[in-house]
């Protein structure tokens, strides 16, 4: 998923160094759920007043970054989105709030074959939508089927290609939907058949694009009020929340009293607030009013900074060079302009610099990205390829090389210095262009410049979340890369398990990183200012997502077997 947020704000690098050791700290404990958090001596910061106390215990109020919120998952791919759709969606597994792990959501038992080919899964009976008509097993399979329609454009559908006959169905290979692995027994019992075996499937369900559809939303267009729209209804959802109102201001969740697990749910209204900008954020914190700031804020304006939390993230980001276009399509060009950057520079600002795509994880082989400038080598592979910088110093006969990046101070630096440096060393003719916020996005799915840059946000914990976007019928390959070499290592990993599987994904992110399809800048830090002394249910984890049912103000939630009334 893409990273929603640019701050405006640059981490003062006291904040950052004594709270990621906080953080590390931590993460090197058990890692079982605490039943109090320990005190942190926090050094030297300084905290003014602490703020006004809980006003309503059965409400939290939480504050994202104002931006347009799409409730069709199958649309959606922002990572502010994904926190709400916690709230009101939930497919077979959900992620456990602090491992990350999947937990039994809709499914209440699961078989697997003997070959690890076949999933059986068993949804519980109590399943229910917010409307109380039961979840089935044919609300899976149709919303499966509808997001890999070949007709729709939905970023998430090559995610589904691990399900054997999805890949040939959503590129209108095959056009029977009966031929894809999906298949609705009863109304309880849904079977899924794998094109290999995949061990991180499990992981990959807690996604929420693997959620069920009502049948009244299926076809439905407007999930999401669309402006002017009078009588606007909110989407028939299944989640342990069920929104109530939704504008440009805010969104209203209340706990859904149809949800299997409802005695679970502590909150009775969780209220999201969309503020204009960081100091409103920070504004919203001070007076007590917002509980959770999730987005941008200005950390020097909040009067009590005990709630900052920083962790990293598995989250990249990065530059990349589309393929679509001569000479950018011959990866020996790409890797020139890899080589001739100045690394050192580009990164130096930044806490946690990045080499390679993917974050070190457990038991991922080390790879090596580029970290050094080689002129040489850079000159020799252009030459090679057709293009030896001329007398003039400038290359003629091909297109302008084309940067596209967001208006931020940090883009415009790597920016300039990206295009300096192509243009004084290979002979390009560069330009950047600054594309607004709102827009940014939807212009790096066009086809009119050559580098453009994101941040993503593993929707797992898999380097298979990162290396299938990638992939050359994947609606996430923004770089339009199409590498035989690259689809052979994707498909050889498919068939493989463990440290095998694992070292094969690293020779495919190697190539990626080798051909100068990506450049990868700095590995992302999550911020959000929360008080976990506060608030139970709510830790710091990799993907920075924070599943809604089980927060809690402390103290207040109920014992196990005890249900609180609705």
């Amino acid at each position: 998923m893409i990273f929603s947020m640019y701050s405006s704000y640059m981490f003062n690098k006291k904040y950052f160094i004594v709270f990621l050791i906080v953080f590390m700290l931590a993460a090197c404990q058990s890692s079982q759920v605490q039943e109090t958090q320990p005190v942190v001596e926090t050094g030297s910061i300084e905290y003014a007043e602490m703020r006004p106390g809980i006003r309503n215990l059965d409400e939290l109020t939480v504050v994202f970054s104002r931006f347009d919120i799409e409730l069709d998952f199958r649309k959606s791919y922002f990572a502010s989105e994904a926190q709400i759709f916690t709230g009101i969606y939930e497919g077979l597994f959900s992620y456990h709030p602090l491992t990350l792990e999947p937990v039994p959501a809709l499914a209440d038992s699961w078989e697997l074959s003997e070959d690890k080919m076949q999933w059986t899964f068993t949804i519980r009976r109590n399943a229910r939508f917010r409307n109380g008509d039961p979840v089935r097993a044919e609300d899976f399979r149709a919303a499966w089927l509808s997001l890999i329609d070949p007709r729709q454009d939905y970023p998430y559908s090559s995610l589904f290609d691990v399900i054997e006959g999805a890949r040939d169905y959503r590129n209108g290979i095959e056009t029977d939907p009966n031929k894809v692995g999906i298949t609705a027994v009863n109304s309880n019992t849904l079977v899924v058949k794998l094109s290999s075996p995949a061990s991180f499937f499990p992981r990959m369900l807690c996604h929420h694009s693997f959620s069920p559809i009502h049948p009244s939303m299926i076809n439905r267009t407007d999930w999401s009020p669309q402006e002017n729209q009078r009588n606007w209804v909110p989407p028939v959802s299944n989640g342990p929340y069920r929104i109530i109102s939704m504008n440009e201001e805010s969104i209203v969740m209340q706990k859904c009293s149809q949800y299997w697990d409802n005695s679970k749910v502590t909150f009775n209204n969780i209220t999201i607030k969309f503020a204009n900008n960081a100091d409103e954020a920070a504004y919203l914190w001070n007076s007590g009013e917002a509980r959770w700031i999730s987005g941008d804020v200005n950390i020097d304006a909040l009067t009590d900074r005990s709630g900052i939390q920083i962790n990293v993230m598995f989250a990249t980001h990065f530059y990349f060079i589309r393929s679509s276009q001569k000479p950018w399509d011959d990866h020996r060009v790409r890797r020139a302009m890899a080589l001739v950057l100045p690394w050192d520079e580009i990164r130096s600002n930044y806490y946690l610099p990045a080499a390679t795509l993917i974050y070190p994880i457990i038991g991922y082989p080390e790879v090596e990205g580029i970290t050094k400038t080689n002129l040489d080598e850079a000159q020799k592979l252009m030459a090679e390829a057709g293009y030896a910088l001329p007398a003039s110093g400038s290359l003629s006969g091909i297109p302008d090389l084309v940067i596209r990046i967001p208006p931020s101070f940090d883009a415009m630096r790597v920016g300039s210095i990206m295009a300096n440096t192509w243009k004084e060393k290979l002979g390009f003719n560069v330009r950047v262009e600054v594309i607004s916020f709102d827009r940014y996005y939807q212009s790096i799915d066009e086809d009119d410049y050559t580098v453009g840059s994101m941040t993503w946000i593993g929707d797992f914990a898999d380097p298979y979340a990162f290396l299938m976007m990638w992939r050359n019928d994947s609606n996430l390959n923004r770089a339009h890369l199409d590498d035989a070499d690259y689809e052979a290592l994707i498909d050889k990993s498919m068939i493989e398990e463990g440290l095998t599987r694992l070292t094969t994904l690293a020779e495919a992110e190697k190539l990626l990183l080798d051909r100068g399809t990506v450049l990868p800048i700095f590995f992302n830090p999550a911020l959000n200012i929360i008080d976990t002394g506060e608030i139970e249910g709510w830790y710091p984890n990799a993907l920075d997502i924070h599943p809604f049912k089980y927060m809690s103000f402390r103290g207040f939630r109920p014992l196990p077997g005890v249900a609180m009334a609705n």
